[in-house]
């Protein structure tokens, strides 16, 4: 498995990362598991939670679950010091967390605490802040994102927040600390503040990327590349979509989308041609569609990690399988044909 650099930090992560957010609802205690040996097994030793996972759906009845299994099987395995843990305080609006609260100094504390209990580890490598307590674009709020409509200054707390990742930092709770659901701007702002006061660097950012989703490659590329701050990114696959698996309105028994009908607003007109192309580009070029997806993710210059996810043992193989899988320059130039014909699609 190669390894991409953590930022400025000296360290490296595996290009392919462990996502956890259906452990806990789709997947149980000894599935999680089962898989965490297996990915750690092929290199894979980087595993993303949050606190507000599982997210499948999203309950005040599982949340914190996925945090516990990762704990359980630390300490079960005794394998702490082989893998890289990252997890992430949520932003506000959960009213089963801290009653919805958006993010502090306040809330930073007790969250990180409360993460090392279910972690049951002392550290945390990677803490993030899932979005931003400003209005932001991602999670489908895409057509409807209007920054002029934010207010002056804006209500991320940016000193107050970095603060408290800094206090946590020197308490030895978190080693490095990294944004997610954020833009070009916001995250200039955390790093500007660190080189100001000497806080902790963002070393990272979780956004969501794939062939149908690439809002990534302007701005925050660019600032990813002069920054050092590389892309985590989430729903690589577009929830299933790109593994074909939904082709013919096909509806698998336990999949996401018989839960989430929409797939979280994926689920449009606009999309339907698109991917229809990627999946007939993988199928001229003998690849498993899934892998193709993965493998176009790790050909992106801004990329440190692909996170994936899976709900079966042969979906994780797959995923992870996707590493070894090198695409050919004419492929990816298709790749830019259909993308430059459907740039949003979703």
């Amino acid at each position: 498995m190669k390894h991409r650099p953590l930022g400025r930090t000296g360290l490296t992560v595996p290009e392919i990362c462990l996502g956890s957010m259906t452990w806990g609802s789709q997947n149980s205690e000894a599935e999680a598991h089962a898989q965490m040996d297996y990915a750690v097994d092929q290199g894979v030793n980087f595993i993303d939670a949050a606190e507000m996972y599982p997210t499948t759906p999203i309950s005040a009845d599982t949340q914190g679950l996925t945090e516990t299994y990762i704990g359980t099987w630390l300490a079960k395995r005794k394998r702490r010091d082989d893998v890289i843990i990252a997890t992430k305080v949520a932003g506000s609006g959960l009213p089963h967390i801290d009653g919805g609260a958006p993010i502090s100094a306040e809330r930073i504390a007790i969250a990180v605490d409360r993460s090392l209990k279910r972690l049951q580890t002392d550290v945390i490598d990677l803490y993030q802040l899932h979005w931003p307590n400003r209005g932001h674009y991602h999670f489908r709020r895409y057509w409807g994102y209007t920054p002029s409509a934010q207010a002056k200054p804006s209500v991320d707390n940016v000193a107050e927040i970095l603060g408290a990742l800094e206090g946590a930092v020197k308490a030895g709770k978190i080693r490095h600390v990294g944004l997610s659901n954020d833009t070009a701007w916001g995250t200039m702002r955390y790093l500007d503040q660190a080189q100001a006061t000497g806080g902790p660097r963002i070393v990272s950012i979780q956004n969501e990327y794939s062939l149908l989703h690439r809002l990534f490659d302007s701005d925050l590329a660019e600032l990813s590349h002069h920054e050092d701050v590389g892309l985590l990114a989430y729903s690589v696959l577009a929830m299933g979509l790109l593994t074909g698996k939904y082709q013919g309105d096909a509806l698998p028994a336990g999949s996401r989308k018989v839960m989430q009908p929409t797939l979280g607003g994926r689920v449009t007109l606009h999309v339907e041609a698109p991917l229809a192309a990627y999946l007939a580009l993988a199928k001229k070029h003998g690849l498993d569609p899934a892998q193709m997806a993965i493998a176009f993710c790790l050909t992106r210059p801004f990329m440190m990690s692909v996170i994936i996810g899976a709900t079966t043992m042969a979906q994780l193989k797959t995923n992870i399988g996707a590493a070894s899988v090198a695409l050919a320059p004419e492929l990816v130039n298709e790749i830019e044909t259909i993308h430059r014909a459907h740039p949003i699609p979703m």
